[in-house]
C-alpha cells in the first residue's frame, strides 16, 4: 500500500488541498495580530518597538516549549527578554487567539 511519502503525486495533491485552508489560517491570525495591536510594535522582518517577528522565531527555533513561552509572554506581557521597553500584557486575549498568535510568530519565514 502506497502512503503519501512514497507517492510522489499523492504528496501532491494533499498539499494543493491544504494550500487553502493554510492561506485561511495565516490570513485569520495576521488579521488577529493586527486587531491585537501587535502591528502597532512589530513587524516582519524589522525591529520597531518590539523585535521582528522573525527575530522571535529565530530565537525560540528548536525550543519544544517556545509555543507555550510565547503564549505566556503574549498573554502576561514580558520585561527584558529583548531590551529596555517592555511589551505590555494582552491579558484579554483567550487562550485560544493566544496559542494562534505564538504559532504564527514561531512560523514566520524570510
Amino acid at each position: 500500500m502506497l502512503t503519501k511519502f512514497r507517492n510522489p503525486i499523492g504528496a501532491l495533491l494533499l498539499s494543493a488541498a491544504c494550500a487553502p485552508v493554510w492561506a485561511a489560517d495565516t490570513a485569520a491570525a495576521d488579521a488577529l495580530a493586527q486587531s491585537s495591536g501587535c502591528m502597532s510594535c512589530h513587524a516582519k522582518a524589522d525591529k520597531i518597538v518590539g523585535p521582528a517577528f522573525l527575530s522571535v522565531a529565530d530565537k525560540y527555533r528548536g525550543d519544544k516549549d517556545a509555543a507555550a513561552s510565547l503564549a505566556q509572554s503574549i498573554q502576561n506581557g514580558s520585561r527584558g527578554k529583548w531590551g529596555r521597553v517592555p511589551m505590555p500584557p494582552h491579558a484579554s486575549l483567550s487562550q485560544a487567539d493566544l496559542k494562534v498568535l505564538a504559532q504564527w510568530v514561531l512560523a514566520t519565514k524570510p
